[in-house]
């Protein structure tokens, strides 16, 4: 049987612009669309620079590596499938990507745990799970109860475009939503205190 050739997206901006990211073909990955990712960053070029990034459920590892390239100072990249974070930890090499680490760990299994209190909280978190296995509330959830989000904290949600979003903690508020093909994307900004 002949094998496929591994899948490739294109880092959009930033020092690795242009650079091509290949994930393995024999995952059930689905990358967050170009056009999706390029309206994401420009709603995050204000508060890029400098952050502290979390991506829980990283498959391809596309929006934390488009992150460093613009200029955010660290990534930690989860994922629970050995084939893409051995591939993310291939490219972090191959590209010398200071600042990132990636680990391969159960999402919700993770965000479970209390964040150590010598651990810095995460200025922005990109939430896309696959979209059907129902995870998105719950991970909400285990953010906000386990203190991993700064005060102002950018929390990025995907979801089918055809789905409503799920409820948010009640101190994250919702700033913006767009829709692309099949996918659903929006931008909620967490508050200090619940209303």
């Amino acid at each position: 049987m002949q094998q496929r050739r591994p899948r490739e997206l294109r880092i959009i901006a930033g020092r690795w612009r242009g650079r091509k990211l290949r994930f393995p073909a024999g995952t059930t990955i689905r990358p967050t669309p170009d056009r999706v990712r390029e309206t994401l960053f420009n709603w995050l070029a204000p508060v890029l620079p400098g952050a502290r990034i979390l991506d829980p459920f990283a498959g391809s590892g596309a929006l934390g590596l488009e992150a460093l390239s613009r200029g955010a100072a660290f990534a930690l990249l989860l994922d629970s499938d050995p084939l893409c974070v051995a591939a993310l930890r291939e490219r972090f090499g191959e590209w010398q990507a200071s600042g990132a680490e990636v680990r391969r760990a159960d999402a919700l299994e993770w965000l479970a745990a209390a964040r150590p209190s010598a651990t810095l909280p995460f200025d922005i978190v990109f939430l896309d799970p696959p979209f059907a296995a129902g995870l998105l509330e719950r991970a909400c959830a285990r953010l906000e109860s386990g203190a991993w989000l700064a005060p102002g904290a950018r929390i990025y949600l995907e979801t089918p475009a055809r789905d409503a979003l799920p409820p948010l903690p009640p101190n994250w508020e919702l700033l913006r939503s767009g829709a692309a093909g099949e996918v659903g994307y929006h931008l909620a900004r967490r508050t200090p205190d619940p209303p």
